[in-house]
C-alpha cells in the first residue's frame, strides 16, 4: 500500500446529503442560464469552498447516490426508503454536480447498486490502511459508524454550523461505540429509511441490549426476538456501509478553481463564478 506524501486529511463527503440541504435552503428563484434550478448548485458549492478552506484537505471525494437503480438494500428489503420523493428541479441539478466537483480538480464516487455512504466508508477504510486521517461530511448519522481515532464526521446542525463526531460523541449521544451503530440502527429502528427494528425497543433499550452483550448477533443468540431474528440481520446488512465500493486513485490533489469558474460562467452563475475567481486569484497571489 503506497504511503501517504502528505499529512493532511482526506475529505470525503456525501454529495447528496449536501445538496439536499443547499436545494432546501436556498431561493428556488436562482436559476441557471437555460432557465433550470440552479440553487442546489450555488449551495453545495458554497458548501464546498467553505469546507475545502476551513480544512485544507490533501483531497477530495465526493460521493453520490445512484437513484434511478436499486440497491442491495432495496432488493433485501423493499419498503427500504420507500415513499420518497424529489423535484424535477433537484435531480436536473444533481445530475450536474459530478460535473462540477470534476472541474474543481476534486474525485467522484458514483457507482450502480452503491449509496453515497459506501464510497465514504471506503475511501474511510483505504485512508485508515494507508495511515492517513479523513474528515467526513455528511448529514446522514449511519456514517457515526466510521468514526475513529483517524476519522472524524462533519455533521451539519444548523445553517453554517456543523458537529465534530469523534468515537466519544457517538457514544455520549447513542450510548454504543461506532462500531456498534449498524447493530444499534437494526435493534432501533431508522424511520427515515422505513427500518422498524426489534418491536418494543427504542434508543435506549438498544444501547442497553448492546451494553450487556455488544453485537446483534449474540443478542440473538440469547433467544431475544426469535421471530425479527433473519429480519434484524437484513437491518444490520442495510445499515452498513460497504467498505468495498469502488473509488478512484485519491492522490494528494491540487484544485483547478478556474476550470470550476469557466463552468459556473456557461452556467451564467455570476456570483458563484465570482466566488470561483477569487479563489484562483488567491492561490496565485
Amino acid at each position: 500500500m503506497k504511503t501517504l506524501k502528505s499529512n493532511r486529511s482526506l475529505l470525503a463527503v456525501d454529495g447528496d446529503s449536501l445538496a439536499h440541504r443547499a436545494y432546501h435552503g436556498l431561493p428556488k428563484t436562482i436559476l441557471l442560464g437555460d432557465g433550470r434550478g440552479g440553487g442546489a448548485i450555488v449551495g453545495f458549492a458554497n458548501f464546498l469552498l467553505r469546507l475545502y478552506e476551513s480544512e485544507q484537505p490533501r483531497a477530495v471525494l465526493v460521493g453520490w447516490d445512484t437513484l434511478d437503480v436499486p440497491t442491495y438494500r432495496h432488493k433485501a428489503w423493499p419498503e427500504y426508503q420507500s415513499g420518497r420523493h424529489f423535484d424535477q428541479a433537484l435531480l436536473e441539478q444533481l445530475a450536474l454536480l459530478p460535473g462540477l466537483v470534476s472541474a474543481c480538480g476534486f474525485a467522484n464516487g458514483k457507482a450502480a447498486g452503491y449509496e453515497a455512504d459506501d464510497f465514504l466508508a471506503s475511501a474511510v477504510a483505504r485512508e485508515e490502511r494507508r495511515g492517513g486521517t479523513t474528515i467526513v461530511v455528511s448529514g446522514d448519522r449511519d456514517t457515526f459508524q466510521l468514526a475513529s481515532e483517524r476519522t472524524t464526521i462533519l455533521y451539519p446542525v444548523r445553517a453554517g454550523e456543523m458537529a465534530r463526531i469523534t468515537p466519544a460523541e457517538v457514544r455520549e449521544r447513542y450510548g454504543v461505540d461506532p462500531k456498534q451503530v449498524p447493530d444499534f440502527i437494526a435493534l432501533r429502528g431508522d424511520p427515515s429509511d422505513k427500518l422498524p427494528g426489534a418491536r418494543g425497543i427504542g434508543p435506549k433499550g438498544a444501547a442497553s441490549l448492546l451494553g450487556r452483550h455488544g453485537t446483534l448477533e449474540a443478542v440473538l443468540a440469547t433467544g431475544r426476538f426469535p421471530a425479527q431474528a433473519e429480519q434484524l440481520r437484513t437491518f444490520r446488512s442495510i445499515a452498513t456501509m460497504e467498505s468495498s465500493a469502488p473509488i478512484p486513485r485519491l492522490d494528494d490533489q491540487k484544485p483547478t478553481w478556474g476550470r470550476a469558474a469557466s463552468l459556473a460562467r456557461e452556467w451564467q452563475l455570476n456570483a458563484l463564478t465570482d466566488r470561483l475567481v477569487a479563489r484562483t486569484a488567491a492561490v496565485r497571489s
